[in-house]
């Protein structure tokens, strides 16, 4: 079955790729699969394959090569195989970007190139994913988990330092789990795929957890809060066309029509420059210049990265 899927996708690709009608001949000598068939074989072969296709919705065409109608050839056109432009809303993206990031799994997500084919991912709700990347941090989850139920004292690296935490619990927020607790500098908030080095203290009940805590309350409601980066107060910009979705996030009204124009605190700079970028262009930084240059930076190793 491995080698079928694998062959009728190579044909399937050969034909998109193609630019003129290929005939049977053209697909047995250069699709992998059918070169080493007999010529009765290769036939039979070839046409389940064709079949197979049309039932999977592929328009698959036969088309003669000459006014004579004496040779033909096969060929897919792009554009009718292409899924028509739904014509989302923004609410629609929103909806969508949603769904398409509640799932990570091994640090990698799918959902967002798909995402992307049907009109972009909205603007505002940040790219970082939603849902709980596993694959990536699961290795440190389960020491943590016991340090924060046995109240065992944890040293750990973070930011090339090492940090001594009493762990007084875990929590989620978009799309990566943060470890919450006491330093000797006061409450901290760390996140957990940033931890290297961790060792778990040997000795239980090693300190005592406030009645008072409650993980919720310690943990931002916006990522870019929760964090040991040094705090900083960034002002952004947002054009109208956004500015109601950047306003809900950030618990500002926003009458119809209007642009905003607000200041955020921030402590953890890779969560926020990775929300504000989701806008485009349609936000700017304004200030401090540190952070505009953090973003410049970001944007130019992507556009690096992808040319």
């Amino acid at each position: 079955m491995q080698n079928v899927v694998e062959r009728v996708l190579n044909l399937l690709i050969y034909l998109l790729e193609s630019p003129v009608p290929v005939t049977a001949d053209e697909v047995r000598q250069t699709v992998l699969g059918y070169g080493d068939q007999t010529d009765d074989a290769f036939h039979r072969m070839f046409e389940r394959d064709k079949e197979l296709l049309r039932n999977l919705g592929v328009p698959l065409e036969r088309q003669a090569l000459d006014v004579w109608e004496v040779d033909y050839g096969y060929v897919v056109d792009p554009e009718k195989y292409a899924i028509p432009d739904p014509r989302l809303t923004e609410e629609e993206k929103v909806a969508l970007s949603v769904a398409a990031r509640m799932v990570r799994l091994g640090g990698t997500n799918a959902g967002l190139e798909g995402l992307l084919k049907l009109g972009g991912a909205e603007r505002g709700v940040g790219i970082e994913p939603l849902g709980a990347d596993l694959g990536a941090e699961a290795s440190v989850l389960g020491d943590l988990f016991l340090a924060v139920t046995e109240r065992r004292r944890l040293r750990f690296t973070y930011h090339d330092a090492e940090r001594r935490l009493d762990p007084y619990g875990l929590g989620h927020r978009r799309g990566h789990w943060y470890v919450v607790g006491e330093t000797k500098d006061g409450e901290r908030v760390y996140r957990v795929d940033r931890i290297s080095k961790l060792e778990v203290g040997d000795e239980p009940d090693a300190f005592k957890r406030p009645r008072s805590f409650d993980v919720r309350s310690a943990m931002s409601n916006n990522p870019w809060e929760a964090g040991t980066d040094e705090l900083v107060t960034a002002k952004v910009r947002f054009d109208p066309e956004v500015s109601w979705w950047a306003g809900r996030t950030l618990g500002v009204e926003v009458p119809e029509g209007a642009g905003l124009e607000h200041e955020v605190p921030v402590a953890n700079r890779d969560a926020f420059i990775g929300w504000v970028l989701s806008f485009g262009d349609a936000a700017e930084v304004l200030g401090p210049q540190d952070l505009r240059q953090d973003i410049k930076e970001r944007v130019d190793a992507a556009l690096e990265s992808s040319g």
